[in-house]
């Protein structure tokens, strides 16, 4: 497993399909995982720490596990098959269940959970960026500082 940060969330043209871009801590790789308009919201609120009027459901799981005192130690991206990524929620007491990539990156940023990504699907799917493209990289993540969850066209009620 390769400790992995949220770099941010985008929506990629024409498709306007939003995608949220994970980067290897200590490597070279990204890791570009195509998400729903709700979950983009929700990962960029935690970014910009931004609080709903309402919580949001990853607020909401949130609150339930500090109230049933529940530690989320790690959240991990296991698998993808047949373009689809898997992931998994680790809780201290050594449960773990199973959860879509974007819903446990919401919930990550929130508790301030590490989140992980499997040697296989950095392999499979991770896009190494040398140093001479990081230029390229940096203007997406000005994008990023530009664009708000708004932007998103998800309603939060």
């Amino acid at each position: 497993m390769n400790e992995l940060d949220v770099v941010g969330v985008r929506v990629e043209m024409p498709s306007n399909q939003p995608i949220v871009l994970l980067r290897e801590v200590g490597g070279d790789r990204y890791l570009p995982i195509w998400i729903g308009p709700g979950e983009a919201t929700a990962i960029a609120f935690a970014q910009q720490g931004m609080t709903p009027a309402r919580p949001l459901t990853h607020d909401l799981f949130k609150d339930v596990l500090e109230a049933v005192g529940q530690e989320l130690t790690e959240v991990r991206i296991t698998d993808l098959r047949e373009g689809v990524f898997y992931a998994e929620l680790v809780f201290a007491s050594g449960v773990e269940v199973s959860a879509r990539p974007s819903d446990a990156i919401a919930l990550a940023l929130r508790t301030g959970t590490p989140i992980y990504g499997s040697d296989t699907v950095l392999d499979d799917a991770g896009i190494a960026i040398p140093d001479e493209q990081e230029d390229e990289v940096e203007k997406f993540r000005e994008f990023l500082d530009q664009i708000s969850p708004e932007d998103f066209g998800s309603s939060n009620q």
